[in-house]
């Protein structure tokens, strides 16, 4: 199994930065994507950023230019650095992997770091 701690969650004002870290941990397994999801009241989990093992990332329309995912995967470790925040960027941010473990592969969450944008 691949446990994920999420840190880095918090409160700021429209126009600052945050940055959310996380971290896999676990054995017997290798990390082939890792990916930033978020979820607001009353509203669906939806995918802000990914990136592959290979670098390759991905983003939500709304936060190109504005977010940037990283990946460490000495230390399986994915960050997402959040710069000119919007109050419509609020949720519970959540991270995500995919994972090989031997012969079979699993999709694992962590537990949800909550952001909060005020205007």
């Amino acid at each position: 199994q691949v446990q994920l701690m999420e840190s880095g969650g918090g409160l700021v004002q429209a126009g600052g930065s945050l940055r959310l870290s996380c971290v896999a941990s676990g054995s017997g397994f290798s990390i082939a994507s890792m990916s930033w999801y978020r979820q607001a009241p009353g509203k669906q989990r939806e995918l802000v950023a990914s990136i592959i093992s290979g670098g390759h990332t991905n983003y939500a329309d709304s936060v190109k230019g504005r977010f940037t995912i990283s990946r460490d995967n000495a230390k399986n470790t994915v960050i997402l650095e959040m710069n000119s925040l919007k109050p419509e960027d609020t949720g519970v941010y959540y991270c995500n992997a995919f994972a090989l473990l031997g012969l079979s592969t699993g999709g694992f969450w962590g537990q949800g770091t909550q952001v909060t944008v005020s205007s």
